[in-house]
């Protein structure tokens, strides 16, 4: 780890020097640290310095739009994309009202462009079934079905996959 250690500060001060030169400022305060690891407490966490100011280590850092935590399980990130495809639910509960709102297909788009939106398939498969309760909850709405439907049928009515079938059909791109 020590070694780990010095060529971790040896790339920040070289970063640092470069960022200074080329006018720009890297902010210690600002900064953070994870240190990724599978082990348990068998390694220490690192000491890394910006002009003489430790940069804390946290277990988790958002780096764009996605959460890494320290053991790469993805379970923040994926119970903040649960929390805020659970806000985005209450679009189609005010669009699925029956007096005035709108059909079936119109709902089944809107949920496919706000809220499916978070197939993400790089987590373990148990952590990715937290994503499901909300795939049925809007598949309800969408369709009008009961809470006790079963979700077998609400596949079959709104023609759509389970979410870890689409994982497969639609695999993540890599650029």
């Amino acid at each position: 780890m020590h070694l780990i250690e010095r060529q971790l500060q040896n790339a920040v001060n070289k970063l640092v020097a470069w960022s200074n030169n080329n006018g720009h400022a890297i902010s210690p305060e600002k900064s953070r640290c994870v240190h990724f690891c599978r082990n348990r407490s068998i390694h220490l966490d690192p000491v890394i310095h910006i002009n003489n100011v430790a940069i804390p280590v946290v277990d988790d850092i958002r780096f764009l739009g996605v959460i890494f935590d320290r053991k790469l399980t993805f379970l923040p990130h994926i119970l903040h994309l649960r929390k805020k495809s659970e806000r985005s639910l209450n679009i189609l509960k005010v669009l699925s009202r029956t007096s005035w709102g709108a059909d079936r297909t119109s709902l089944l788009r809107i949920y496919q462009a706000v809220i499916l939106s978070f197939m993400y398939g790089s987590a373990r498969p148990t952590v990715l079934r937290r994503l499901d309760t909300i795939h049925h909850y809007a598949l309800r709405i969408c369709s009008g079905a009961f809470r006790t439907s079963t979700v077998e049928s609400l596949y079959v009515n709104c023609h759509q996959l389970p979410l870890h079938l689409m994982r497969k059909k639609f695999p993540p791109c890599i650029f």
